[in-house]
């Protein structure tokens, strides 16, 4: 009897080990993308990370920017956005449109294009000027922002995030087990609903949109704006109220617009408005045609 119990202890344990194994190789869990609070742009993943997360590759360089280290010597452009141009951690590395762009324009240009992949989950545009502020804008020779209508009034709060919105979390969990039960099966099963974004209902048009206008102005960058529908405007066929001020402040002060209504499909998106890998690809393709044309007229 003793030889019994003690052989199913055992198995027991090699499993729950396994299992344990299991979840952090297969899955990447207790592999998460960190993040850490900032004065400037509230917050931002922390730099030097590279992740192996739900089969998905992740990777961030020394500036917390989701793309390899800068090389000064490449052809630079800015691509600066939020969680929609970032990915996620439901994002391959090799899938981002930012990676996918850096490799149509070397091509096209025969020479190292790197495009920097300047991003957080529910960032506006004042977040990514907040950024540039600090660190410049890395001898960039074009740049881009990707916004979707809600960021025409999602304005920086400095509302706490980090550790408390489990989007944002500035440490791993120490077992994978207790990071798929508390984080992932207490919530469905206590049916707690928890937002993708950060909502900041700002009450003002967000003075990031001016800001970066005027600066790539001064320093001679040449910007355009992707304005990203998400799949209700997709259904619709047009843009929202907020959306339409977007395009309004662009045709005021002349800046180039792409809208992504135009040649975004439902199939492109994984959910509300994030896109899957299929709509990364046409983002970059789109953005590639862009930037070629800005060149073709220099």
């Amino acid at each position: 009897m003793k030889k019994k119990i003690g052989i199913t202890i055992a198995v027991f344990v090699l499993m729950l080990v396994g299992g344990e194994i299991y979840l952090r190789k297969s899955w990447g869990f207790c592999d998460t993308v960190l993040v850490q609070s900032d004065p400037d742009f509230e917050y931002i993943a922390q730099p030097n990370q590279k992740r192996y997360r739900f089969k998905k590759h992740i990777l961030y360089n020394e500036y917390s920017q989701r793309c390899e280290s800068v090389d000064s010597s490449a052809f630079i452009v800015l691509g600066l956005g939020d969680s929609v141009i970032n990915g996620g951690v439901l994002t391959d590395q090799d899938s981002l449109a930012t990676t996918r762009l850096s490799k149509l324009l070397s091509e096209l240009f025969e020479k190292k294009v790197q495009v920097l992949n300047i991003s957080a989950g529910s960032w506006g545009p004042d977040n990514c000027e907040a950024y540039l502020k600090r660190y410049g804008t890395f001898g960039a020779k074009a740049a881009f922002l990707l916004c979707s209508s809600h960021d025409a009034h999602d304005n920086i709060n400095h509302q706490p995030v980090v550790d408390i919105h489990p989007s944002f979390p500035s440490h791993q969990y120490k077992l994978a087990y207790w990071e798929l039960i508390h984080r992932y099966l207490l919530p469905r099963i206590l049916n707690q609903v928890v937002p993708s974004e950060i909502s900041k209902d700002g009450k003002v048009f967000n003075p990031g949109f001016q800001a970066l206008a005027e600066c790539f102005h001064e320093e001679g960058i040449p910007f355009f704006i992707w304005l990203h529908p998400d799949r209700v405007e997709v259904e619709r066929g047009m843009y929202n109220e907020e959306g339409e001020e977007i395009i309004a402040f662009c045709e005021q002060d002349s800046i180039p617009l792409l809208k992504g209504l135009d040649v975004m499909k439902l199939a492109d998106y994984r959910d509300g408005i994030h896109v899957n890998e299929k709509g990364q690809k046409v983002i970059a393709d789109y953005l590639n045609r862009c930037i070629e044309e800005i060149y073709k007229k220099k």
